[in-house]
């Protein structure tokens, strides 16, 4: 069984910078992308960004050169690093695992609320 745990999150003022870090455990294949994604009230839940195994990124373009994705391969944690925050940045968060291996396998955390406010 695969878990997620997330950390990080909370309030920050605007053009803030926060970090949010997850931990996945279990039975992982080492071919898989971790990501973020985010759902604000009344949305539908979003891409943040995404990584690879192998170190591809991508970036929705809200967050582009805002937001910067990395992951530890050996220790199956993914962090998203984020900065010059905006209101509209503010929203549940949820780390995102997934990899195919004649199905396709799809995993999520619990999220974390972010809130960018004065």
């Amino acid at each position: 069984q695969v878990q997620l745990v997330e950390s990080g999150g909370g309030l920050v003022q605007p053009g803030g910078s926060l970090r949010l870090s997850c931990a996945a455990s279990g039975s992982i294949s080492s071919t898989n992308a971790m990501g973020w994604y985010r759902q604000a009230p009344g949305k539908q839940r979003e891409l943040v960004a995404t990584i690879t195994n192998g170190g591809t990124t991508n970036y929705a373009d809200s967050v582009k050169g805002r937001f910067t994705i990395s992951r530890d391969n050996a220790k199956n944690t993914v962090t998203l690093q984020m900065s010059s925050l905006k209101p509209e940045d503010t929203a549940v968060y949820y780390c995102n695992l997934s990899w195919r291996r004649f199905v396709v396998y799809n995993y999520w955390g619990q999220g974390t609320q972010v809130t960018v406010s004065s």
